[in-house]
């Protein structure tokens, strides 16, 4: 019996926790685990797994598995794998909403995981979709958010949690968050109520009538996050079921109803990251389709906005996760020159930025990066479609193009 061998890009929590479960699992082998640390410096993976060649994991594996949080780094891996026919699994938010859609363009298999919250989402929808339930929001838990954190006070929790300082900055300042709600809007068919996200503060997660609201005026379902103090660490749908509507009465579907009775609330409380990534890598073996992808037609991107004013010649050390800029999902259409936060590494400024500007090409000089190209790519096709559809509707008649709904334009991207 061939047992499928799977390699794995990134040494830090996620990939580590995953190789560790891969030894005790007995329907897998560990092909190669990809470093870009020195070798002996890597003390929580077995020695005879590690390289630093992509080609030698790739060419090891039957399954890649890439989850080393670097945008620009995973393109090179993916890349290489999808053209060695590999099929990519990733828990690699950053990725997705940078390059990811080039690869669904393609029809190479790449997909999110199940684990991190917008894979959990994807898998929630699934569930809820097959009792009838329809979503109207796709909502990230959050318990606090600084978007301006201090050095100090983020090296503190990064020796605390035993995470990279970048890590904990991007989850702190909410820039994690904005690139996993953007992959959510784009894969599940879905939008964002404004730039940013709503990101309303409640006392109760009943209180969430105002997302419903939201989808309401856009006739879509929205992307969003919440913050409750002592919501658990998961996701949740709003969603809205018209065979439960007919029994009001019933306690199950009643205790599940938003404050106002708009929406039923769905809720996952938990997201176990590498824990449940290795069930995707079942499903996957067992012929699942994609579980979450970027869509081959991103909508909503994610810009980088100065925290404090860069002059010229300044260096943005690293956008997610740094201190100079942090995420911010927006509507790639309204800002067609923003930078994706994720391509801002080691990134010079030829221009001054304020405080609250978005960064955009003419502020920076970017280097020549598979991402870096694969973005253009991904940017020139989204451009040629609203082409398509603009031309679609000089041929549509008036009549009909003021009647027609969001969710009739958005169909026809």
């Amino acid at each position: 019996m061939h047992l499928p061998k799977i390699g794995v890009s990134g040494t830090g929590f996620i990939a580590t926790g995953l190789v560790h479960l891969l030894e005790r699992s007995p329907d897998f082998l560990i092909s190669k685990v990809l470093t870009r640390r020195p070798l002996d410096s890597v003390d929580s993976v077995d020695r005879t797994y590690l390289t630093h060649s992509i080609e030698e994991m790739v060419d090891a594996s039957d399954i890649v598995f890439e989850c080393s949080g670097d945008a620009i780094h995973a393109t090179d891996v993916v890349l290489q794998a999808t053209e060695s026919g590999k099929r990519v699994v990733t828990i690699n938010s950053e990725f997705h909403v940078t390059t990811g859609s080039y690869f669904a363009q393609r029809g190479d298999y790449v997909t999110e995981a199940d684990g991190d919250q917008p894979g959990c989402l994807a898998r929630l929808k699934l569930e809820i979709e097959g009792m009838g339930f329809e979503p109207q929001a796709y909502v990230n838990l959050k318990g606090f958010l600084n978007p301006n954190p201090t050095y100090r006070d983020m090296a503190f929790w990064s020796e605390k949690q035993e995470l990279a300082l970048d890590q904990v900055v991007s989850f702190t300042d909410g820039t994690k968050l904005q690139i996993e709600q953007a992959l959510v809007a784009n894969g599940l068919g879905a939008t964002i109520a404004c730039e940013g996200m709503i990101g309303s503060t409640v006392d109760s997660l009943s209180d969430l009538d105002y997302l419903v609201d939201a989808s309401n005026r856009v006739d879509m379902p929205v992307s969003d996050y919440t913050l409750c103090k002592g919501a658990p660490p998961g996701v949740l749908i709003v969603a809205k079921n018209p065979e439960a509507d007919r029994r009001p009465g019933y306690l199950p579907f009643s205790r599940l109803m938003t404050t106002e009775g708009s929406g039923f609330v769905l809720l996952r409380p938990f997201h176990l990251c590498h824990l449940e990534a290795l069930n995707t890598i079942r499903k996957v073996v067992q012929g699942e389709p994609e579980l979450l992808t970027n869509s081959a037609a991103p909508r909503i991107g994610v810009g980088a906005v100065a925290k404090n004013p860069m002059k010229a010649g300044a260096v943005i050390k690293k956008g997610a996760g740094g201190f100079d800029v942090r995420g911010q999902a927006v509507h790639m259409a309204d800002h067609p020159d923003a930078v994706p936060i994720c391509l801002l590494k080691d990134t010079v400024l030829v221009r001054d930025v304020e405080p609250g500007e978005v960064v955009r090409f003419e502020h920076v000089a970017l280097a020549d990066t598979a991402a870096l190209r694969l973005y253009r790519k991904i940017r020139r096709s989204v451009k040629e479609s609203r082409q398509v559809l603009s031309n679609h509707f000089c041929c549509f008649g008036l009549a009909d193009f003021f009647s027609a709904t969001p969710m009739q334009f958005l169909s026809l991207i």
